[in-house]
């Protein structure tokens, strides 16, 4: 199943270390991504935000890898599930 995410990245705490954090999340990315379940990524200008198209069994298997991200804990996400249309020009039969 596909979900449409938006994700906002909210004011880390001073104590935090940001930078070993953003490169661990970097990493989990990239491990989701080569799994399958990151499809796309759209990064937002200005922003600390992104969308994403990523791809999950269920809405529960795609919380566990949001909630799996370092920085899940000073995240903003909202989640859109995603059903096929008829109309999808990706998927209708081409006419000649």
């Amino acid at each position: 199943m596909e979900f449409l995410v938006s994700i906002k990245i909210l004011p880390l705490p001073r104590e935090e270390n940001s930078a070993k954090l953003y490169a661990a999340e970097a990493l989990r990315a990239r491990e989701l991504a080569d799994m399958g379940v990151i499809q796309r990524l759209w990064r937002v200008p200005g922003q600390k935000a992104n969308w994403g198209l990523w791809e999950a069994q269920d809405a529960t298997t795609l919380h566990k890898a949001i909630s799996s991200l370092p920085l899940y804990p000073y995240m903003e996400v909202i989640v859109h599930p995603l059903a096929k249309h008829p109309s999808d020009p990706l998927k209708a039969p081409q006419s000649r």
